[in-house]
């Protein structure tokens, strides 16, 4: 994305950000659609009709350790992890459903709920959308870098409505303002920056591993730990050039 749209020092940043073209399915050739038929067979034409060395990497396994130390191979080398797809699957534009599975590694952190939304549909009645905070070092506030709903059972969403309601400083029509007590830690793919937060960054994919009951909000994390683990990111992208 660096290369993107880039109209000035493009020879610099070529150097710096080399690309390298990686073929990874094949959807059409000769004028014939091959979106219908199975993704082996449209490896098998792309095999037919490209160089060994623009194939994008693959292995063809249902052994769990074959495939952990493939993610991690692929993960020492830059890149985010995985797509894993059925050999039977069609190819469907615009979205990768049951058949095309995502594999990402999960990090870690331990964020305050600063607030939270009231749900609708299944979750009616609970507070179940949570607003996650870090702490500011410098202003000793805490600032949100994500919300999300996912993770808790029906059991803990009562619980956590029960013990929100008790907290409440503020409500609004759809959203209940509490005092910063309940520590969550919550499992996540990727920071992002983010115009949306105060603190510039949002979690993508974060839902809640567990509740905190022996951590005070004082020790989650920090805008400094946020920033850091931003900028990690970039360090295992640079492996890529």
């Amino acid at each position: 994305m660096r290369r993107f749209t880039r109209v000035h020092d493009v020879e610099t940043l070529t150097r710096e950000v080399p690309l390298r073209l990686c073929l990874f399915d094949l959807i059409y050739l000769n004028g014939e659609s091959l979106v219908d038929i199975p993704y082996k067979e449209r490896w098998q034409h792309l095999l037919e009709i490209s160089p060994a060395d623009l194939l994008a990497e693959r292995i063809i396994s249902s052994d769990t350790l074959t495939v952990e130390s493939f993610l991690e191979e692929a993960i020492r080398s830059g890149h985010e992890g995985l797509m894993a797809k059925r050999l039977d699957s069609q190819y469907t534009p615009g979205r990768r459903g049951k058949r095309w599975l995502k594999i990402k590694p999960a990090d870690h952190i331990d964020l305050v709920i600063t607030a939270a939304d009231w749900g609708y549909g299944r979750r009616t009645g609970w507070l179940s959308n949570y607003h996650l905070a870090v702490r500011n070092e410098e202003t000793e506030q805490f600032e949100v870098v994500g919300k999300t709903f996912k993770g808790l059972t029906d059991e803990q969403f009562k619980w956590m409505t029960a013990k929100l309601q008790k907290l409440k400083i503020e409500e609004e029509r759809y959203t209940v303002h509490v005092r910063p007590e309940i520590v969550v830690e919550i499992a996540y793919n990727e920071i992002r920056r983010s115009p949306k937060y105060k603190s510039g960054f949002a979690l993508r994919f974060a839902r809640v591993k567990r509740i905190r009951d022996d951590k005070p909000p004082r020790e989650v994390a920090t805008m400094d730990d946020i920033r850091r683990l931003y900028q990690r990111k970039f360090a295992y992208k640079s492996k890529m050039s």
